[in-house]
């Protein structure tokens, strides 16, 4: 699974060609035994994660051009660069 970003005990990864369940730009985060697929956008589509690390929103927002980018490499299968973190 290619790594997006990493912080605060949260890692960041976009899956290849990930366009079938969740049909819109959107980055999974792992966080201890959480997990969730959070829009670029900031909506949560599936999973959850502890409220602090919700700041994963304010996250992509601020990185909101590299995410887009990133995905748009991502959905063709095309490797992207990494996102610093916060």
């Amino acid at each position: 699974m290619p790594e997006l970003s990493r912080f605060g005990g949260m890692v960041i990864y976009m899956l290849f060609m990930d366009t079938k369940q969740h049909n819109k730009p959107h980055v999974h985060v792992y966080y201890g035994d959480y997990e969730a697929a959070v829009g670029i956008d900031g909506e949560l589509l599936a999973g959850a994660l502890p409220k602090k690390q919700l700041k994963v929103v304010g996250w992509l927002a601020f990185h909101e051009e590299e995410a887009y980018k990133a995905w748009n490499l991502a959905v063709r299968g095309e490797h992207f660069d990494k996102i610093a973190p916060m």
